[in-house]
């Protein structure tokens, strides 16, 4: 007796795929084990059992070969997106940060006609002056955001004896300044921007302090390199596959675009835990969809889930940098917003992207497949995680802000001269 698997045209498509094929061979074999044959004729599902004295059916596909099938037919096009966007990534090297160069290249192309002391002097009200002087470090006496600054200052007095005399314009304000498609291109460098904006980003103060404050973390989210050690000692006690199978978020309800999920959080708890807590503009419950503010939860503890979501703030949101250290799977809401190691992390290699506009569907959605295809989301979150590990260390962060100064330095079309008013920024001793 041949046993032998037909295919009808209609069906032909589940052959594009290994794992269609595969099932061929499963449920030739189970023909095999039986005494029958499977075959599939057309306009119908069913498998018969080819023999000469007999034509009527006497096998189906049981329930759990259908759920098989449908399950490696349904996510296609997510897995064509991850094939297809593994095929187009190259891994960039870590020696020193040039993994990150091409953001300083594309950021600065925009003042290659050179940046005359007239730029700086009109960009000043749209930041904080600062003066590199003989490799001394001076700027303007008032800074909005103390804090803020301090975090800067920290890494520009790490390589001060490395860089020549230039002045600069620095935005510690949550928002970019210089909209790209009206009003005049000054030099400000911004931690956050969009496409819309021709701000030069710099790496954000809170990877050494100036962070936002909640009851948690009363100073502020800052010293990286601490949570890096901290986060990495957690995810290893809850490897993958000890992790909850839920999706987990607590912040504060800066935008809408967080609604759906909270919503699916109220209908299905055994899928999503999101809530609300609350910022300084809470009034009522009303801020946090009619639920008490629920309790900020540390960073740490986050390794405890085996999926993340992270949603922007007013700009970019500080804590996606520590959600990937969990070895968790992450789903990047929106993809307006970057900070300075946002573009060599690709979509479907080191995370799940997510629409800013997805609703509580398209959410259900991308947490179903992930839920269905357990290997291929622990392999992205693999990725996204020695991403971060390997690329984004303290000796990074420096060797991005000497790139940026030193390459910045060569733009000036004047040599700067030491300014009144300002005063001089010592190293501390840490």
């Amino acid at each position: 007796m041949t046993y032998t698997c037909w295919l009808l045209p209609q069906t032909y498509y589940f052959l594009q795929n290994f794992n269609s094929i595969f099932l061929c061979l499963i449920l030739m074999l189970n023909s095999y084990v039986n005494g029958q044959n499977c075959k599939t004729i057309p306009h119908s599902e069913e498998c018969f059992s080819v023999d000469e004295n007999k034509s009527q059916p006497s096998y189906k596909y049981s329930k759990e070969q259908l759920l098989f099938t449908e399950a490696n037919t349904r996510w296609n096009d997510y897995n064509n997106e991850i094939e297809e966007a593994l095929l187009n990534y190259t891994p960039c090297s870590p020696q020193k940060c040039s993994c990150h160069y091409g953001l300083i290249k594309k950021d600065l192309l925009e003042f290659s006609q050179g940046i005359q002391k007239q730029d700086i002097d009109e960009a000043k009200a749209r930041g904080t002056l600062y003066q590199i002087i003989n490799h001394h470090l001076f700027r303007d006496k008032d800074c909005m955001f103390p804090s803020r600054c301090s975090g800067i200052e920290f890494f520009i007095l790490k390589i001060i004896d490395k860089l020549p005399d230039m002045e600069f314009v620095i935005n510690t304000r949550d928002y970019p300044q210089v909209p790209r498609h009206y009003g005049s291109r000054k030099p400000v460098f911004s931690f956050s921007k969009t496409k819309d904006y021709l701000d030069i980003t710099y790496p954000a103060w809170t990877f050494w302090e100036g962070g936002p404050a909640i009851s948690i973390y009363p100073t502020g989210l800052g010293r990286w390199d601490k949570f890096r050690k901290s986060i990495q000692e957690e995810a290893e006690k809850w490897p993958w596959s000890k992790k909850k199978e839920l999706v987990f978020f607590r912040g504060s309800r800066t935008s809408l675009e967080r609604d759906p999920l909270i919503y699916i959080s109220k209908k299905n708890p055994d899928l999503v835990d999101a809530q609300y807590t609350k910022n300084q503009a809470w009034k009522s419950d009303a801020d946090t969809l009619y639920s008490p503010p629920a309790k900020e939860v540390p960073l740490e503890s986050h390794c405890h889930y085996k999926y993340l979501f992270n949603y922007r703030g007013v700009a970019a949101s500080f804590r996606l940098k520590h959600l990937f250290l969990c070895n968790s799977l992450v789903y990047h809401v929106g993809e307006e917003w970057i900070e300075f190691f946002y573009p060599q992390m690709k979509p479907w290699v080191h995370y799940i992207p997510v629409p800013s506009t997805a609703n509580e569907d398209k959410l259900i959605e991308l947490i179903n497949f992930a839920r269905e295809n357990d290997k291929l989301a622990e392999e992205i979150a693999n990725r996204g995680r020695d991403f971060i590990w390997n690329h984004l260390r303290t000796k990074d962060i420096v060797c991005y802000w000497k790139k940026l100064l030193l390459s910045y330095a060569e733009l000036l079309l004047y040599e700067p001269q030491k300014r009144d008013g300002l005063i001089e920024i010592r190293k501390l001793n840490i």
